[in-house]
C-alpha cells in the first residue's frame, strides 16, 4: 500500500487541502481516494470532540464514558481519539502535525500505532516538520503555491540571518534587590490527593537562558504558572520571585509585570481589528488588544521592534492576516518589549516549518545575547541550533515529578 508523506511551508493553505481531501475533491496523485472513506486525524478533530464535551457532557467517544476527555494529558487524548477514528474503519486517515505538543516517549508509540494501522490503512500525512516523517512512508511529496501536488526534492537550505540591528533598549529598568529571580525549595505540589511535583529546587538568576524539559503532565505548565503568579499553589511554599516570598503582600500584577510570557495559542486571541502595531504595544501594558492611548516613546519602541524584525511595513495590517512565521515573531516581540527580568517562551515552535523555526530560534539567541532578561524555553523537544545554557528536566514518579540540572 503506497502512503504519502506531505511537507508543507506555513505558506500553504493546508486546510485548503485537508478540505478537498474529505469532500472527496481530490485533484492529480490523490483523486483515487475520492472514492473512499477518509477519516482526519488532528488537533481540529480533537478541539471538536472537547467541545462537544464541554456543551453535553459526553464527547461522543466511547472510550470517554469512563474518563472525561478533558481530564486527559495530549498523549491520552490522542491514543483515544485515535482508535476512535479506527473503529469506523476508514480506508484513508489524514494525519495533520499529529506529533505536535507530545513528548519523545509518547510520540513513538504512536509511531508504533501507526505503523501497525497502515498496514490495512492508507495513510496521507501532512507535517511541516521533516524530522515528525514515518519512517515507513517513502513517498514524499510537497505543494506549490498553485496548490499541485509534486515531488518532493530535498534541501539542505538554512534561514538567512534576518536580524541585523540590535533590539531595541529598555524604556525602563526594574528595581530588582537580587540577581536571583525565581526560587524553588522543597516545593511540593498536589491535586486532589494525586502528587505533581516533588521537593523542586531550582534558581533562576538575571540574563540565564534554561530550558525546562519533561514529558506530558510531568508539571511544566504547573511550575510556569507558580512563576506567573496564577496559580494559589504557590501561596504557603518556599517559592520567591524576585526577591519576594510568594504571598508576602505582592500582588500578581507586581509579579506579571517583571514577566513576558508567550504560548502559540495567544494567536488566536488577537481579532481582526488588532494591526501588528497595537498587537506589539500591547506587551507594555500586559493586555490583549490595546485598550489605552500607547505613549510616542511605547509607539517608537514598538516601531524599532518592527524593523529589527523587518516587518515595519506591515505594522497596519491586521495582526490576523500575517503569516504564522511572522505571527510567531511577532509574538515574540510582544512578550520582550518591555525587557522583564523572565521571559517565558512555552512551545513558540509549535505549528511552525522547519525555516521559520529557524528564524525564531535566530531570534532567541539574539534575545539571550543583548539582554539581561532570563529566558525560560519551554519543551519537552531538543531542537537543532537552540543552544541553551542550562536544562532544567521533570522526571515522573509514582509520588510526582522529581527535578534535576542536566
Amino acid at each position: 500500500m503506497q502512503h504519502y508523506l506531505v511537507v508543507l511551508s506555513n505558506a500553504y493553505n493546508k486546510q485548503q487541502l485537508i478540505q478537498h481531501l474529505l469532500d472527496k475533491k481530490a485533484a492529480g496523485m490523490f483523486q483515487e481516494i475520492n472514492q473512499l472513506h477518509t477519516e482526519l486525524f488532528s488537533s481540529y478533530t480533537l478541539q471538536q470532540f472537547l467541545h462537544e464535551e464541554q456543551i453535553h457532557e459526553y464527547s461522543g467517544i466511547n472510550d470517554t464514558k469512563r474518563q472525561p476527555l478533558r481530564s486527559m494529558s495530549s498523549g491520552e487524548q490522542k491514543k483515544v481519539l485515535l482508535n476512535h477514528l479506527i473503529s469506523l474503519k476508514p480506508d484513508v486517515l489524514i494525519l495533520d502535525n499529529v506529533f505536535d505538543n507530545l513528548d519523545i516517549a509518547t510520540q513513538q508509540l504512536l509511531k508504533d500505532d501507526l505503523k501497525k494501522i497502515a498496514e490495512h490503512t492508507f495513510i496521507i500525512q501532512l507535517l511541516h516538520r521533516k524530522r515528525d516523517a514515518l519512517d515507513f512512508i517513502k513517498t514524499k511529496v510537497t505543494a506549490t503555491a498553485k496548490g499541485e501536488i509534486i515531488p518532493y526534492t530535498e534541501t539542505n537550505e538554512t534561514a538567512a540571518d534576518l536580524f541585523y540591528q540590535t533590539i531595541p533598549a529598555p524604556l525602563h529598568t526594574y528595581d530588582l534587590n537580587s540577581d536571583e529571580l525565581v526560587r524553588f525549595t522543597n516545593v511540593n505540589v498536589s491535586y486532589d490527593g494525586r502528587q505533581i511535583l516533588q521537593n523542586i529546587n531550582w534558581s533562576i538568576h538575571r540574563g540565564e537562558f534554561w530550558q525546562l524539559k519533561g514529558p506530558n503532565g510531568s508539571g511544566k505548565t504547573t511550575m510556569l504558572t507558580m512563576i506567573t503568579g496564577d496559580n494559589v499553589k504557590g501561596y504557603g511554599q518556599e517559592l520567591f520571585l524576585f526577591g519576594r516570598k510568594k504571598g508576602s503582600g505582592e500582588s500578581v500584577w507586581d509579579i506579571k509585570n517583571k514577566v513576558g510570557y508567550l504560548t502559540p495559542s495567544m494567536t488566536d486571541l488577537f481579532s481582526t481589528r488588532h494591526t501588528l502595531e497595537q498587537m506589539i504595544v500591547s506587551g507594555y501594558v500586559d493586555q490583549i488588544g490595546l485598550y489605552s492611548i500607547p505613549s510616542d516613546m511605547q509607539q517608537r519602541s514598538a516601531h524599532e521592534w518592527l524593523q529589527m524584525l523587518q516587518l515595519e511595513h506591515k505594522a497596519k495590517q491586521p495582526f490576523c492576516n500575517l503569516s504564522p512565521g511572522e505571527q510567531r515573531m511577532a509574538l515574540v516581540a510582544r512578550a520582550m518589549v518591555k525587557h522583564p527580568p523572565v521571559l517565558i517562551l512555552d512551545e513558540p515552535l509549535t505549528g511552525l516549518d522547519d525555516e521559520n523555526a529557524e528564524k525564531v530560534i535566530e531570534l532567541i539567541h539574539k534575545i539571550a545575547a543583548e539582554s539581561s532578561s532570563a529566558i525560560l524555553y519551554v519543551s519537552h523537544q531538543t531542537e537543532k541550533g537552540l543552544e541553551p545554557q542550562k536544562i532544567f528536566e521533570l522526571t515522573k514518579t509514582e509520588n510526582g515529578s522529581v527535578g534535576k540540572i542536566v
